[in-house]
């Protein structure tokens, strides 16, 4: 190349990025045939409608745990859908636990694909005014800290791949305030997990893709806590009247799973029946 095409190749600035190659059938723009996924909080719950999702989908899938042991579960997936899927304990607070199970799962499935960070917890005291300053910790620790540790250990996998997908559950909490329960450190903590998962976006544009899901309220044990009064509330605030099923998730995820979200990054899906909207 002359210097004088480089030169106006410089004035005209950089060149667009390769584009993927992609199927040309929807299905398989939308198979995880191939990949390997790692969720967080699978045991139950949103978690573990997205694992098996993933299974249907053809990935092989690790799961976690901290409380609730689900190797019967991993091993009953692996049979129904002919996939791999392995369950690991982590207390996902611990940096030093996440990092050593995240390398292991590189370890046992080669690779790591399409990272989920799921696990949380929720505020049960209401008013701040409480005496629950070990509750708010929790709630830090567990729904903003563990996406920061997941999202930096595994970044290094998708950096050496050159791809990879990174999905943290947010919530629509980390877009509106909730009533009538009062719960400012969840809500703050899903929107730390918001503006985080959009910084990595841009962060990461060059080797991975990022996204979050927002759910509303959903049929898990995690709102077990609240009366059936307090649920009558949300159903009330909710268009559609009613908690959605785990199940009605999945499809959010699996878009930002697969190869159908290869120019989607930064977005957040807001699954909750209408509530933000109303």
């Amino acid at each position: 190349m002359s210097r004088e095409a480089r030169s106006a190749l410089r004035d005209i600035g950089p060149l667009p990025r390769g584009d993927p190659v992609l199927a040309n059938d929807v299905r398989d723009l939308f198979s995880l045939k191939g990949k390997v996924a790692s969720i967080t909080g699978s045991s139950s719950g949103i978690g573990f409608a997205v694992a098996e999702a993933f299974c249907q989908a053809g990935a092989d899938v690790a799961i976690w745990y901290n409380s609730h042991p689900c190797h019967d579960k991993a091993e009953a997936l692996a049979k129904k859908y002919n996939v791999k899927v392995q369950a690991y304990k982590c207390a996902i607070n611990d940096k030093v636990a996440v990092e050593e199970t995240i390398l292991q799962i590189e370890k046992d499935f080669g690779t790591i694909d399409i990272f989920v960070a799921n696990a949380g917890v929720v505020w049960t005291s209401d008013e701040i005014t409480n005496n629950n300053d070990e509750q708010y910790k929790n709630v830090m620790e567990c729904n903003v800290d563990s996406v920061y540790y997941c999202a930096k250990t595994v970044a290094k996998i998708f950096k050496k791949k050159g791809k990879g997908s990174f999905i943290a559950t947010a919530s629509m909490s980390g877009h509106i305030v909730n009533v009538p329960q009062m719960q400012a450190p969840y809500n703050a903590s899903k929107a730390a997990v918001l503006h985080l998962a959009r910084s990595l976006a841009v962060e990461w544009a060059g080797f991975a893709r990022v996204n979050t899901v927002s759910p509303g309220y959903i049929k898990t044990d995690l709102n077990n806590f609240a009366s059936i009064d307090r649920k009558r509330a949300w159903w009330s605030l909710t268009p559609m009247g009613r908690e959605a099923l785990p199940r009605e998730l999945v499809g959010a995820y699996l878009y930002f799973a697969s190869d159908a979200s290869t120019f989607t990054t930064g977005a957040d899906l807001v699954v909750d029946g209408g509530y933000c909207v109303a």
